[in-house]
């Protein structure tokens, strides 16, 4: 190997050669992203960009147990990688013994694809979709509203390597489509989103009708007062609850009595009925069109991650499973400590289980309610409870004898996920979506719309 290669491989080969600590896992996240923004009706930018973050953790033995020292860096090459590598080895020895500390994993089959070249995106993936933009601005032009936005596409290829023998590679995509409509004098606003792995399965024109048809639902405009009110969540809303919830559910804080899932005297909630609905919330690595890594990448631990679990293998878990509460996010460590399934988190989320009416046919059958378009600024208010208080954004609308008559004012909501799904009367088909507040950090989401009898709106909000 040339000591100069900066071929992502061999940079995590030489680093574990470099290393002279005790237990060594380097990864290297090889990036490529391409995207498209347009303001007005019409493309303002588009670029594209490669980067790489090298990312060392160095354990080191000691007589009261195990340290580990974690150092990341970007645009890594080989003549930078012994500073990177003494550098994880120097926060490990002087770092107190790690409380995850535990044997490397070991013993699971190498990528056959560990030594190949990283995928990476282009403008290329625009291809087809670039030209339908194109056409919906026309017609946004032509409807007297406009358009603004952006598309991005995201390729990261991961190479985990370990002392203890692991050579693993995924390949993640990742793109999302954001569009908000505007009338020409900006009082009215509708947004609509999508996730997507390769733009093809997107249409900007179909996003332009949605988003015409909100518009004109908003020329009427009715103030509500704050309160409860029965409320459709469509599903980017429900994804961003449900995501928090999954983010919030942590094994070990459960058993240790901090949580809105720990059993009241001791213990968890694991085996009690959370919904009367028969909904499951689930995650899979390989769910089609939600696929992710299916191996542990933990560049830091937490609550719900170890880096020590780095390269454990992933398999489909029920997080909620016919409505009773089924595991609690666990790495091997908080498993040992609890006694509950070594659970780790997995990049995406799916909640099914519901009925096969699309948001539009649970429309048709709300006598008086609101529908929602998305959620936003959401924020822990009480971890006991999962409290989460949050504002609506572009676009409320209420809905009389199944049809939309107008757009109402925006609310501040208070509410707990967990609560809104033991509350929920109906639950929708389940679709891909795009959770609108979370989106930098989680994408891969499936959910069906909820209806709430009582949502509560705490007040009202002049956010738009």
């Amino acid at each position: 190997m040339s000591p100069r290669t900066n071929k992502p491989h061999e940079i995590v080969e030489r680093a574990l050669e470099l290393s002279t600590a005790d237990g060594c896992v380097v990864i290297a996240d090889e990036q490529s992203t391409a995207n498209l923004r347009w303001a007005g009706n019409a493309l303002t930018t588009n670029g594209v960009t490669r980067g790489r973050t090298l990312t060392v953790i160095a354990t080191v033995d000691g007589k009261e147990g195990t340290a580990s020292g974690v150092v990341s860096r970007s645009a890594v090459t080989t003549d930078d990688l012994e500073p990177l590598v003494r550098a994880a080895e120097a926060a490990a020895r002087s770092a107190a013994p790690a409380e995850d500390a535990g044997p490397l994993v070991s013993g699971v089959p190498h990528s056959p694809d560990f030594t190949d070249a990283p995928a990476e995106t282009s403008s290329a993936v625009f291809a087809d979709f670039a030209p339908a933009l194109g056409e919906s601005f026309a017609r946004a032009h032509a409807g007297g509203r406009e358009l603004y936005g952006f598309a991005n596409h995201e390729l990261v290829s991961s190479y985990l390597g370990t002392s203890t023998g692991l050579r693993l590679r995924h390949d993640q995509p990742n793109g999302t489509l954001e569009v908000n409509a505007k009338s020409p004098d900006r009082t009215r606003s509708a947004w609509a989103g999508r996730s997507t792995r390769d733009f093809k399965d997107v249409d900007p024109g179909a996003l332009d009708a949605e988003l015409a048809q909100r518009l004109d639902w908003a020329r009427r405009r009715i103030d509500l007062p704050a309160g409860r009110y029965e409320t459709l969540l469509p599903p980017t809303a429900v994804a961003d609850l449900l995501i928090y919830q999954l983010w919030s559910s942590a094994a070990r804080d459960a058993a240790e009595g901090r949580t809105v899932f720990s059993r009241p005297g001791g213990g968890t909630r694991v085996g009690e009925r959370l919904t009367e609905l028969p909904l499951t919330l689930r995650s899979d690595p390989n769910e089609p069109g939600l696929e992710s890594a299916p191996f542990v990448l933990a560049h830091a631990s937490g609550d719900s991650a170890s880096v020590f679990d780095n390269g454990l293998p992933l398999t489909a878990t029920d997080w909620v499973r016919e409505g009773e509460l089924a595991h609690l996010t666990a790495t091997r460590h908080s498993a040992g400590l609890t006694g509950l399934p070594v659970a780790p988190a997995i990049d995406n989320l799916i909640l099914d289980g519901g009925e096969d009416r699309s948001l539009d046919e649970m429309v048709a059958a709300t006598g008086r309610g609101l529908l929602l378009t998305c959620l936003w600024y959401i924020r822990e208010v009480d971890p006991a409870t999962l409290l989460l208080t949050g504002l609506t954004r572009d676009g409320v609308y209420l809905v009389e004898d199944g049809e939309v008559v107008g757009e109402v004012n925006n609310f501040r909501f208070n509410e707990s996920p967990v609560d809104l799904l033991g509350r929920a009367v109906e639950a929708g088909r389940t679709e891909k979506t795009l959770p609108r507040e979370w989106s930098d950090w989680f994408t891969r989401a499936a959910m069906p719309a909820l209806r709430l009898p009582d949502f509560n709106m705490s007040s009202v909000s002049q956010g738009v």
